[in-house]
């Protein structure tokens, strides 16, 4: 089910990345948003993807995100491989919370989850370094 609004920074949302071309992101995955609210940019957010897989060569714009609790099935892991070199601007349409079966009366169940302040900081030297602007990390 699409979110009906822009969740906070570092909270963690599930994307569609259906329609993409490889080797852009092509299916769903977990991702973290990466910012904030503006008042004037309705249904987009901007999104860093994670994986469980590690990179083939771990770069400066890698970074190793340990998440607990872990997120339900099927991305349950004890760490995810945040991929801050394919930062995407997406539509609420395409962001869902990770659903965690249903309750008693059938009504699903979505978890929201919200890294700490230090692993989204992490998170923002990481884009800076994948954008070229390695500099500007000392500012953080």
């Amino acid at each position: 089910m699409p979110i009906p609004f822009h969740p906070g920074q570092g909270t963690i949302v599930i994307c569609d990345f259906g329609g993409f071309v490889p080797p852009e992101m092509v299916k769903r995955r977990p991702a973290v948003v990466v910012s904030p609210r503006l008042r004037k940019r309705k249904g987009l957010c901007s999104i860093v993807p994670l994986s469980t897989t590690a990179p083939n060569a771990i770069a400066p714009y890698h970074f190793k995100l340990h998440i607990n609790p872990v997120l339900p099935p099927p991305y349950q892991a004890l760490f995810h491989w945040v991929k801050a070199d394919m930062l995407y601007t997406v539509s609420f349409a395409r962001l869902s919370f990770p659903f965690d079966g249903k309750d008693a009366a059938g009504k699903r169940k979505y978890v929201v989850h919200v890294i700490d302040p230090a692993n989204l900081r992490q998170i923002q030297h990481c884009m800076l370094r994948a954008l070229g602007l390695t500099s500007l990390t000392d500012y953080l």
